[in-house]
């Protein structure tokens, strides 16, 4: 079979399962829909790890965000910041006159709005990633299962034609066994 035979084909199928399974002509169906289709009629899989193809594009900006966002909000970050601050706090009321940030910390205070001014974006931007991952993954989601819904339509439907052919079989074969024994019948009434 020709690759040009093969493409009529294929769109002819498409076209014909686009009708069938999702009611409305290939045309309408939007890009994705019309990939699946694609990939069904093909035999293609259509799985694949978004995660691994969403993480190679990052920049390393990006990767250095999420790594800033993975250890601000881990238990080990917490425990650091409090040994810090409480290093800090110590250190200047045991200093008390000498102290180079005195009661009430005003120095500490103005270091901490540094750092929450700059790691909430960071955050934020690692946030937003994961958001935009999350979008990447219920695409691909939905691609899976609709290929997988529309399978197991065209299954139910080779189920049915199985069975219509089998009743079709039967009732023949039926009608052959009537048929011999009204002759077995008629013969043994002569």
């Amino acid at each position: 079979m020709s690759a040009e035979t093969e493409r009529e084909i294929s769109a002819q199928e498409i076209s014909l399962g686009a009708n069938r399974y999702l009611g409305k002509p290939f045309e309408l169906l939007t890009q994705r829909e019309q990939a699946v289709f694609r990939r069904l009629v093909l035999r293609r899989a259509i799985t694949r790890d978004s995660n691994q193809s969403f993480d190679e594009k990052l920049t390393s900006a990006q990767r250095l965000a999420d790594q800033v966002a993975k250890f601000g909000g881990s238990w080990t970050f917490i425990a650091i910041f409090a040994a810090a601050l409480a290093i800090w706090v110590a250190v200047n009321l045991i200093a008390a006159s000498h102290a180079f940030d005195p009661y009430p910390f005003i120095f500490l205070n103005l270091i901490l709005s540094m750092l929450a001014a700059v790691q909430a974006p960071v955050i934020m931007m690692s946030q937003n990633r994961h958001a935009a991952k999350d979008r990447v993954d219920a695409s691909h989601d939905y691609e899976v299962n609709l290929k997988a819904e529309i399978e197991i339509m065209a299954l139910h439907d080779k189920l049915d034609e199985l069975r219509s052919t089998e009743v079709k079989a039967l009732v023949a074969q039926q009608q052959e066994q009537i048929a011999m024994l009204t002759r077995l019948v008629v013969a043994s009434t002569k």
